[in-house]
């Protein structure tokens, strides 16, 4: 028998990652090893259970993912951990369909057999608390509601209320509150956020926090209440076999401007006879001149503007690469890095790598929010036999081109199919995140030209030498 806990909410807002945190703190103290998950697409609330757990938080994501796929991920990665913990993401049932449960953090509870607890904002209510988890339960019943976290709770004798309500009405346990006065909040959400993680600042921030939830919670009771189904861990790569043709390298921009990744297209890229190796921009390193294959995810580059600017060898060696048809995927900040300029929200202008005729303009307002289900325009090695990936957009910046220029892709959203993206040559860019695990064709077709590449390169040397 296993043990999963999803962590799920009423709604965006209620506390589920302050929860979620504070929980695994507290299952780190009394010795337990925790895995964790995030639901959707996520890349920063898995920094958080990365730093807490010490184990690498990885996303379920229903939408993007085969479902089958989804379950593969929870039951390898849950291997050698006491207990996994699944943070949900905004409304227990809200995802990427209103008519239906696709993507939500239901569906997923569902698919990874996990039981769920239930967070409630309980501020100036009582009773009521009760008739909100009674619609949660009923809604959708496949869905596994174990117990209920009340928090904003104004007291003890508040709590109380609202814990004879909920278990006399539904029969569910009440597991514990927090409460409204712990004046406790995750600090930078947003920009700022990566580095203080990987710094360590935030470390006291989640014992204080591991503290408050052992003090109000009963985690004891939660880690009876996660026993779960075994999982079995069966899926094959959705790959073929790797060639007998010699590996290549594929760098791998990563740090503190750029590091959102999903673990599964690095793995990915691995089984199919990729070797990764990482490099770090903002630290001055420059492109290995020995890859074969260039990936920039995204991040916050716009926060390390004036230190990403001053790094012209790092920039020099992305661009002679590049020009040199190094097939290359640029994700949101790796596409942001690659213009000719990026402008903070101050109009500070910092110049960038320069491969991408262009400036990009961040503004104090969401540019683009949500999943995208996208197609390759015409030369687009990544999409070659008309494939189709899954994947997200998020970002507060918008491309200003210098002039005409070739999308990338094709994008289908809730506003519709637009263009996006800059294509030239082996370079593919644009706001996209893409999860490989959507369409692991992409994977074989990077992994194709990345070999083309170096054979390409390697007969010129050969013609080179033979001329001297």
């Amino acid at each position: 028998m296993q043990r999963r806990l999803v962590i799920a909410g009423t709604g965006s807002g209620v506390g589920k990652t302050t929860l979620t945190i504070g929980l695994m703190a507290a299952l780190k103290r009394k010795g337990f090893c925790v895995q964790g998950f995030k639901c959707g697409p996520d890349y920063i609330d898995p920094t958080y259970h990365t730093a807490v757990t010490g184990r690498v938080s990885r996303s379920l994501d229903s939408w993007m993912l085969p479902r089958e796929m989804v379950s593969d991920i929870a039951a390898k990665n849950s291997e050698g951990a006491d207990i996994s913990i699944i943070e949900g993401v905004m409304g227990l049932f809200d995802g990427k369909d209103p008519a239906t449960n696709e993507g939500t953090t239901a569906e997923i509870s569902v698919l990874t057999k996990s039981p769920v607890v239930l967070v409630v904002d309980c501020s100036s209510m009582a009773r009521s608390a009760a008739a909100i988890v009674k619609g949660f339960q009923t809604f959708w019943e496949e869905t596994n509601i174990v117990g209920v976290i009340a928090n904003q709770v104004g007291s003890e004798g508040h709590f109380t209320l609202i814990k004879k309500a909920v278990e006399q009405e539904c029969g569910i346990p009440v597991v514990g509150y927090l409460s409204r006065n712990d004046n406790i909040s995750i600090p930078e959400r947003h920009l700022g956020l990566i580095p203080s993680v990987e710094r360590g600042e935030l470390d006291s921030f989640f014992d204080e926090l591991g503290k408050m939830v052992l003090n109000s919670i009963d985690v004891d009771r939660l880690y009876q209440l996660a026993e779960a189904p075994d999982l079995d861990a069966s899926l094959e790569p959705p790959l073929l076999p790797v060639p007998e043709e010699s590996n290549v390298c594929i760098a791998v921009a990563r740090d503190a401007a750029f590091n959102f990744y999903y673990e599964e297209n690095l793995e990915m890229l691995k089984e199919y006879g990729a070797e990764i190796v990482e490099f770090s921009p903002l630290k001055g390193e420059v492109l290995p001149d020995y890859a074969d294959g260039l990936y920039i995810g995204g991040g916050f580059p716009e926060e390390f503007a004036r230190e990403l600017s001053a790094q012209e060898g790092v920039k020099n060696s992305i661009r002679t690469g590049i020009n040199r048809g190094l097939p290359t995927l640029a994700e949101c900040g790796g596409f942001m890095f690659l213009n000719d300029a990026i402008e903070t929200t101050s109009k500070e202008s910092f110049s960038m790598v320069g491969i991408i005729p262009g400036v990009v303009k961040m503004q104090t307002k969401l540019a683009a929010l949500g999943y995208r289900e996208v197609t390759g325009e015409s030369g687009n090695f990544l999409f070659s036999g008309n494939l189709k990936a899954r994947g997200h957009e998020f970002h507060y910046s918008t491309f200003h081109p210098n002039g005409s220029f070739h999308p990338a892709y094709e994008s289908k959203g809730m506003r519709g199919i637009q263009k996006e993206g800059y294509l030239k040559g082996n370079l593919v860019a644009g706001y996209t995140h893409f999860h490989f695990g959507s369409c692991p064709g992409m994977v074989k077709n990077w992994i194709k030209e990345c070999r083309t590449y170096k054979k390409s390169l390697n007969e010129s040397l050969q013609n080179k030498i033979s001329k001297k």
